[in-house]
């Protein structure tokens, strides 16, 4: 049996990179889903795609009123709520202190920071109550920059530490009813944005600059792509293999926590 038949997931951010990657993975394994979605271009793609299996809402993670509309849909097509992924998300392509101009700090901070940690929590309000009654989860998307420098800049690298702590209070907080953990990726090449007060709403990451900067200083000497990931959204959502588990937050990040200076590395 696939591991997660008769389940409905909603996912924010289902639209492209990561976010479809888990959508895709939750389809095979017999998950119904919903996505939230603010790019309506992206959002028509995936009805295309998927057509009845997928329920799409277009809006914004960072409006609770969006939210509250793709919870609604997604319970009122498929009659229940089982697992939301918080995983629409900004980077900042690195930014350092110095490279942060003085003027757009301020800015830059509030819409990265709304899209990081307040779309998550309006979202987890939001599917809540259906989640209780499901005795359900809750998965958000973190980063490597969670817990160790050198994954984005100290705007970026704040946000995802602040959702380890979010992770962990709502793990607190809604147990026994409802399973809240994490899963913390290391970089990859995806359709990810930065703050428009950065002027990075139109830059993307493309995947030769990932695959040659993860190669460089992975351990294992691999690029991944979103799909290596979304097996483990799919273990923190079953109900059999994760059942014991709450404020867990599953780092796999190709071993950069561990990783060797690339200098030093002995070439393979």
């Amino acid at each position: 049996m696939a591991a997660l038949t008769s389940q409905v997931a909603l996912v924010t951010g289902g639209g492209s990179g990561l976010g479809h990657a888990i959508v895709t993975r939750f389809l095979e394994e017999g998950a119904r889903v919903g996505v939230l979605e603010i790019s309506p271009a992206k959002a028509n793609a995936l009805a295309e795609e998927f057509g009845e299996d997928v329920v799409v809402t277009t809006g914004d993670a960072t409006v609770y009123q969006d939210n509250e509309s793709a919870v609604q849909r997604t319970v009122a097509a498929f009659a229940s709520l089982d697992c939301f992924v918080v995983n629409a998300g900004l980077w900042d392509f690195g930014a350092g202190l110095e490279d942060l101009p003085a003027d757009a700090i301020s800015t830059a901070f509030d819409q990265l920071f709304s899209v990081n940690v307040k779309a998550g929590l309006l979202g987890a309000k939001a599917a809540y109550p259906h989640l209780r009654m499901s005795q359900g989860s809750m998965i958000f998307t973190l980063s490597n920059a969670a817990f160790y420098p050198g994954g984005g800049g100290p705007l970026y690298t704040a946000s995802k530490h602040a959702l380890v702590g979010v992770v962990r209070q709502l793990a607190y907080e809604l147990a026994p009813e409802v399973r809240v953990n994490g899963v913390a990726p290391s970089g990859m090449g995806t359709d990810l944005r930065g703050p428009p007060a950065l002027g990075q709403s139109d830059t993307a990451y493309g995947r030769e600059d990932a695959d040659r900067e993860m190669k460089s200083w992975s351990p294992l000497k691999v690029a991944p792509r979103p799909e290596d990931y979304a097996g483990h959204y799919v273990l923190l959502a079953s109900r059999r293999d994760a059942a014991v588990v709450t404020g867990s937050i599953h780092v796999c990040d190709t071993g950069g926590a561990v990783r060797r200076d690339p200098d030093l590395a002995e070439d393979k």
